[in-house]
């Protein structure tokens, strides 16, 4: 998902000619390289999920996001800002500069989810949490093991993110009950198959930065790009799982 470029001009591809010891060495190091990824992404997770609870238990996200003031909006649309900053400048960005960009980015996302735990009971936000991380491990591993060429269904997914905002966009005047549902049932369908396709992309970079100075950073980006898969599809069955407080 992320809009950097590509590394995949060139690198190690491995033929019927390649010996065993070459490919068990290739896939010690793509295992390796989910591993990290896999483990930046939960970390990022787990991490905006303390920051919101924290946030949201010190009553400061009430007085903040439900006041006036332009705080709540840099808090709002701040998570953004470090997408584009990673998306748009990843080329010229260090390894240890896109890291905490990364890590600074989930503290923020943290601060601006915490506004979840003032709308849902704590019990449907941790049942919701569970249930899409179910999902989500199970969308990844089809992903990871799959034989078949996602990429064709990338481009209908992206066009299907696109239509997303512009309806969710639209919905922030409408304000419907129906169009939010059909949004958040969409979402679910787009953000589940996000969830496969980015993790078939992530496995078939690692061909082209193994070995190369762009390894660390495509470990963050692919962490990126799974974290918000994962952020949005638990945002959407919150929607259908989540118990108002009120």
């Amino acid at each position: 998902m992320a809009n950097w470029s590509d590394p995949r001009t060139g690198g190690m591809s491995f033929g019927a000619g390649a010996s065993a010891a070459t490919q068990a060495s290739y896939d010690a190091g793509l295992r390796s390289y989910m591993l990290s990824v896999y483990n930046y992404m939960a970390s990022g997770v787990l991490l905006t999920g303390l920051v919101a609870m924290l946030f949201a238990g010190s009553g400061l996200a009430y007085q903040i996001l439900a006041g006036p003031g332009i705080l709540k909006y840099v808090i709002m649309f701040a998570p953004l800002g470090f997408v584009l900053v990673l998306s748009f400048g990843i080329n010229r960005l260090s390894t240890t500069a896109a890291q905490a960009i990364y890590w600074a980015y989930a503290a923020v996302m943290g601060l601006s989810l915490s506004s979840i735990f003032l709308m849902y009971t704590g019990t449907s936000i941790a049942q919701t949490f569970f249930a899409t991380a179910a999902a989500f491990a199970g969308l990844s591993l089809v992903g990871y093991t799959t034989k078949k060429d996602l990429s064709g269904f990338g481009t209908f997914l992206i066009m299907g993110l696109i239509g997303l905002i512009v309806a969710s966009l639209i919905n922030i005047f409408l304000k419907s009950s129906i169009m939010d549902l059909a949004i958040s049932a969409i979402g679910v369908l787009i953000f589940a198959g996000l969830t496969a396709y980015d993790t078939q992309k992530i496995k078939e970079t690692y061909a082209y930065v193994a070995g190369t100075e762009m390894v660390g950073k495509s470990v963050v980006m692919g962490a990126l790009s799974l974290y918000l898969d994962f952020i949005n599809l638990f945002m959407m069955l919150l929607r259908f799982m989540g118990n108002n407080r009120n």
